[in-house]
């Protein structure tokens, strides 16, 4: 008797390698199969009966780094599986949608009232990504940008790189060691990739942010070598200058412009937003995303947060200005915080702590 010949494995489109997923397992089965089983290690996230061959559907990923693996189940109880490596698991409750952003006066109020607090010059941007609601402090205020448009870099880069880079590449180790080592040659070498020289990558970079409406940031050379319309009866988060730092030429940014880009990313990550006009697709936004879960440091923006919360940002340090943005994300939804701090003759732990009191009032107040 013949041995029943053996089933091919799945081919699995949803979740990618090296990207963060909200949940979306899609794929094709081989012929015959009737079920399909998700599991992350030995726990099953998903069984379902399968009518054809596509499958599409949404699963629970823990919030960590790991790896998806498909099984297909034919009427005789044959399996085969296949499996995707370095997926970050992220929330299908925060998964990305667009909405308008809209003031909300008692947040408004709070905020106020950490900065008055905080001596030396602050600005706060904060928003709830599935409401719109949200509200800022000396959010145009321009500051010394320090690493925070590292990331304004990569989005450039991956808008002129078809698709995202290979693992292993010269691309990919640069895009990593510049967001989550933060590592100023790193930086270099990638505007030159973008322009042939670090004057002209900055060049690139700021047209890539004008084109984003971030008329606030300006891209000044490379680094030092390391170490919307309102509508009837809502009102607009206000961004305004309260008070303006004092310092020489070189890069800038504000709290609005690096929340505006963040929340770009984000949307890029489900096809919605500015970006994939820009050519960032989805995938090379996911992979950002996946990168910016790396970053450590969760001294300032992350250092209040509890729970199962997952925190993808970017911070930057100078003698006289420390700043964090990113995006905070758990099982119910998803919110942007950007904290900059300055202050002339330097800064210590309280910028931290201001940076921590803004995104936990944003966990209760939009959690």
């Amino acid at each position: 008797m013949l041995d029943a010949p053996v089933l091919p494995p799945p081919a699995i489109v949803a979740p990618a390698p090296r990207e963060a997923s909200f949940g979306r397992v899609a794929g094709t089965a081989p012929e015959g199969t009737r079920r399909v089983i998700v599991r992350v290690g030995e726990r099953v996230l998903a069984d379902r009966r399968l009518r054809g061959r596509r499958f599409t559907l949404t699963v629970e990923l823990p919030p960590r780094e790991v790896t998806v693996r498909v099984t297909a189940v034919d009427s005789v109880g044959r399996r085969a599986s296949g499996t995707v490596a370095d997926v970050y698991g992220l929330q299908p409750g925060a998964a990305p949608r667009a909405v308008r952003a809209r003031l909300d006066a008692a947040l408004a109020q709070e905020i106020r009232t950490l900065v008055s607090g905080f001596r030396g010059t602050s600005a706060v941007y904060l928003q709830d990504l599935r409401t719109g609601r949200g509200a800022a402090w000396n959010a145009a205020a321009r500051f010394p940008a320090a690493s925070t448009l590292k990331l304004a870099i990569a989005v450039a880069v991956l808008g002129r790189h078809d698709g995202k880079p290979s693992a292993g590449s010269r691309l990919h180790l640069l895009l990593r060691r510049m967001l989550v080592e933060s590592h100023n040659e790193s930086a270099n070498d990638l505007e030159v990739w973008l322009g042939g020289s670090t004057g002209a990558g900055s060049g690139i970079v700021n047209e890539t942010m004008w084109k984003l409406g971030l008329t606030d940031s300006l891209m000044y050379g490379g680094y030092l070598p390391s170490p919307f319309r309102k509508l009837a009866g809502v009102t607009p988060i206000p961004i305004r200058v309260e008070g303006q730092p004092s310092f020489g030429q070189g890069k800038y940014t504000s709290a609005a412009d690096l929340a505006r880009l963040f929340q770009a990313v984000f949307l890029a990550a489900g096809g919605k937003g500015p970006l994939p006009q820009l050519g960032v697709s989805p995938s090379e936004a996911r992979h950002l995303l996946w990168l910016l879960a790396a970053v450590g440091d969760r001294g300032k923006l992350g250092r209040s947060l509890v729970g199962p919360v997952t925190l993808l940002h970017k911070g930057g340090w100078l003698a006289t200005s420390r700043h964090d943005a990113g995006l905070v994300l758990w099982p119910g939804g998803a919110f942007v915080a950007a904290v900059m701090t300055w202050s002339p003759g330097g800064l210590g732990s309280s910028a931290d702590v201001l940076a921590g009191e803004i995104a936990a009032l944003g966990r209760r107040r939009f959690g």
